[in-house]
């Protein structure tokens, strides 16, 4: 009988879950940088060996949200721990005092029957910070933590092991030669995104957003068309640079991330446009394809029936 299931990986923000899931997949799916809340959407991967298959899902962190695009975030990773078979908790090593709480920690000790918890970065870990994050797993969560670093692979086959162990007896959900989940043009505004987040600084990465506007695979190079959608008219002036010298070195290493994983050549054309207030409005989350956090969701369909 083959044994396949769904794993969340869920954890405060930056704590290594992207990192973990381009590890265990074996193919870099989740972008990852050295900023907390890269990730806000889930991004699915896929390991499948023998008789069993592991569906990863990648979660944006467990955040006290502030604007509604966060608390879409909060909400993306609070479903995936209630539909999971499984709900990886991934603490932190460096960061010993950067924990679960509130919300998040009300779900995971809901699901406490399907909860592993692993604590990452052991091989940068503070003295004593192990010890910390121990006990909380064990007097917080009664789970014994397992230790490993996504980094340099230290427990990934001991925690790989430890997953298909807790597995439930089903048929794969997913053919067995895939790796994701997620359109192509998914993956393209992400690595768009991923060099936004490593070429600008401060407030700029949090601010935009990518959106592929065309995709045409059957031009050599293959053609993309997407737009980088900014909250102001100052951010997309940053972005563009002087002379347009930014928004071109932003074409070249996004697309070299994106032929990196195409295996083919690209042409990007890349656009600046501004979006005022994008991340806290209702319907540019809407057109952005975030979902709309249920609170407001709720009242739109109020309004609806009323009229």
């Amino acid at each position: 009988m083959t044994k396949a299931g769904f794993v969340a990986l869920v954890g405060r923000p930056n704590v290594g879950k992207s990192s973990l899931l381009n590890a265990l997949v074996g193919e870099k799916l989740s972008i990852v940088t050295a900023r907390a809340q890269t990730t806000r959407d889930q991004v699915i991967g896929l390991w499948t060996e023998g008789d069993v298959q592991i569906v990863f899902v990648d979660t944006p962190g467990l955040l006290e949200p502030s604007y509604r695009l966060q608390r879409s975030m909060l909400e993306t990773a609070l479903a995936a721990i209630a539909d999971a078979d499984l709900i990886l908790v991934l603490l932190d090593a460096t960061r010993p005092d950067e924990l679960p709480a509130g919300e998040a920690l009300d779900a995971l000790r809901q699901h406490r029957g399907k909860l592993l918890v692993a604590i990452n970065k052991i091989d940068a870990a503070a003295e004593g910070a192990i010890a910390r994050l121990t006990e909380w797993s064990t007097t917080v969560l009664d789970v014994e933590p397992l230790h490993i670093s996504a980094a340099d692979g230290t427990g990934l086959e001991q925690l790989r092991s430890r997953l298909v162990a807790e597995l439930p007896e089903s048929g794969f959900f997913y053919p067995a030669d895939d790796l994701a989940v997620q359109s192509v043009r998914f993956f393209v505004s992400e690595f768009i995104r991923e060099a936004i987040f490593e070429l600008y600084e401060e407030e700029i990465p949090y601010s935009t957003v990518a959106r592929v506007e065309e995709f045409r695979e059957d031009r050599t190079p293959i053609y993309i068309r997407a737009t980088v959608y900014v909250e102001r008219d100052t951010q997309k002036a940053i972005i563009i640079g002087k002379g347009g010298a930014g928004i071109r070195e932003l074409g070249r290493q996004a697309r070299e991330r994106i032929e990196a994983f195409l295996g083919a050549p690209v042409y990007l054309d890349l656009w600046v446009k501004t979006l005022p207030g994008w991340r806290n409005k209702v319907s540019a989350l809407q057109y952005l394809g975030y979902p709309v956090p249920r609170e407001d969701a709720g009242r739109a369909s109020k309004t609806s029936k009323e009229t």
